[in-house]
């Protein structure tokens, strides 16, 4: 029998409040702490712990919390990530040092513990662990200088712990996901399909998307729903291989009527898919202050920013696309990709337009404005490059992993089957899972892509694939049509078995149907020391 039992962490015996002019912390000072105007209060409400932080004219950095409880021997750690995870997600040993954005999981034994603050939170939380206590991280800088609250009080954070006995550690982190989520938004319909980028690499056209539409559907003939055919970076009106940003008001000379493609589209039988990246943007309409000083990509903070997106996303929805996704929302925010992220999101020394914002609470503006928008039309929003935490409740389903590859099996094989394992948890939890694409370019054997789509099918995450039209044969094809055929049913929903034994799980199993990959090329993984975006990456230090 399992016994799960959700429970309030109590006053934490430290709280540490910074500010830009100084740092203090203050010991057994019970639920409320003060330095200069900046007040933190701690109040129980029902099972979970709030945390508030009012200030006035004090620029306010942090507030960092400390409980004083002392660690399982033998306990094993699983951290979430601050966004997409990047082949880097695995069960570990207790590390006091490292960072753990979000949530976290400790399994010890027959118990399992978890974790976190609840989702959509108003400040970037990360925690840390050690033998002696559990340290709460609340982030609450405008970008890279201290939020101006102005008088505001300013819940930071609902903070949730839970104990489960009798379960495993896969169905506790499930479990746990629920506690923190408690409003995700699915999509209505099973999403599944084909994306163009993982061969194509930004060079399209209509006419090869209206071939690629007519390939899965012949790749899909027979299943229960449409597949979607999402139109990746290539169509937007600059579009240059030095720049992918927008204008998003038209297409380029290869797509010269981004309506009538999707009507053509629809036409043939498909959900219509499209991407884009919202935050960068060089329309001449725009003005200085609407952009952020770092990079002077969009800063969401300013309400005519707001706008001008949600006018973009209606227009996008009013051609015809049923699903919209946007990428590069968490790099042209901050300036970094989430494995760079240790511990902070941001550098110092920049903020945003709004100064009384955090950072946390200009993304959830971000996100709520292009939710709002789609939601007029019933338009699934797909994150890329997001912060799911942030995320949760705002979209439908999110790209949890960083690219996988159509040319470096190697890439995929860290990328998609380690972020498919480990956030498996959050999948219709949070929302629906993307661990991304099957890429076929012809550098990768069938026999190992054929493993990465059959292991998306059978955990009842979205598959979409990328296939060069005339690259796999009858065999290869009609093995890929079954595989898309059950994907379109999302019926099974295998989870990975040893998980705790590696990162890169090769036993999924549901109710005593267990299959086994073999996740490897014959002569061993094939390590890439290049940092570029599209090589594998692998961090040295």
């Amino acid at each position: 029998m399992s016994i799960a039992k959700q429970m309030n962490m109590g006053i934490p015996g430290c709280i540490t409040i910074e500010t830009e002019e100084k740092k203090e912390s203050f010991f057994d000072a019970g639920t409320k702490a003060a330095m200069d105007d900046v007040q933190v209060e701690i109040k129980e409400h029902g099972d979970q712990t709030d945390i508030y932080v009012s200030g006035g004219r004090s620029l306010v950095r942090s507030v960092k919390l400390r409980w004083n409880k002392t660690a399982p021997r033998g306990a094993r750690v699983l951290a979430d990530a601050w966004e997409r995870g990047y082949g880097d997600l695995e069960w570990k040993g207790i590390c006091g040092g490292r960072a753990l954005p979000w949530y976290f999981m400790v399994s010890a034994g027959d118990k399992q513990m978890g974790y976190g603050v609840k989702v959509r939170p108003s400040s970037m939380c990360f925690w840390q662990m050690d033998q002696q206590g559990i340290t709460l991280t609340m982030d609450l800088r405008c970008g890279g200088c201290g939020v101006w609250l102005d008088g505001r009080t300013l819940l930071a954070a609902e903070v949730v712990s839970m104990e489960m006995e009798g379960i495993d550690s896969f169905g506790a982190a499930v479990e746990f996901c629920k506690v923190m989520c408690t409003d995700p938004i699915l999509p209505k319909t099973t999403v599944y399909g084909s994306n163009n980028w993982y061969y194509a690499y930004g060079e399209s056209s209509e006419e090869e998307i209206l071939s690629d539409t007519d390939y899965v559907l012949e790749l899909t003939r027979g299943a229960k729903t449409p597949p979607y055919m999402v139109i990746d970076d290539s169509w937007q009106e600059l579009r240059k291989p030095e720049y992918i940003g927008g204008p998003w008001k038209k297409g380029n000379e290869k797509f010269p009527d981004m309506k009538l493609l999707a009507e053509k589209m629809k036409a043939k039988g498909v959900h219509t898919g499209i991407w884009t990246r919202f935050l960068l943007n060089v329309d001449e309409e725009i003005k200085d202050e609407w952009r952020l000083s770092t990079n002077g990509c969009l800063d969401p903070s300013h309400p005519e920013v707001l706008r001008y997106i949600q006018e973009d996303v209606r227009r996008i929805c009013g051609w015809g696309y049923e699903l919209i996704k946007h990428d590069f929302s968490t790099f042209d925010l901050f300036g970094k990709w989430g494995i760079e992220m240790n511990p902070y999101v941001t550098n110092d020394g920049w903020h945003f337009y709004d100064r009384r914002k955090t950072s946390a609470e200009v993304v959830k503006m971000f996100y709520e404005a292009i939710y709002q928008a789609a939601k007029e039309t019933d338009t699934l929003i797909l994150g890329c490059n997001t912060i799911g935490h942030l995320g949760a409740g705002l979209m439908h389903i999110n790209r949890t992993g960083d690219d996988t590859s159509g040319l470096n099996w190697e890439r995929t094989r860290r990328m998609g089957i380690n972020t498919l394992a480990f956030r498996l948890p959050q999948h219709r939890t949070f929302y629906e899972v993307d661990a991304d694409c099957v890429g076929i370019a012809g550098n990768i054997p069938w026999e190992l892509n054929r493993q990465w789509a059959d292991v998306l099918a059978e955990s009842g995450t979205p598959l979409f694939f990328s296939a060069k039209p005339g690259l796999l044969n009858e065999e290869e094809k009609e093995e890929l049509r079954q595989i898309l055929c059950a994907a379109a049913q999302q019926k099974n929903h295998k989870i990975p078995v040893d998980w705790m034994e590696t990162d890169c799980p090769e036993i999924w199993a549901e109710d005593g149907d267990v299959r086994e990959y073999q996740w490897y090329e014959k002569d061993g993984g094939n390590l890439v020391s290049r940092p570029g975006k599209y090589d594998l990456t692998l961090p040295l230090a």
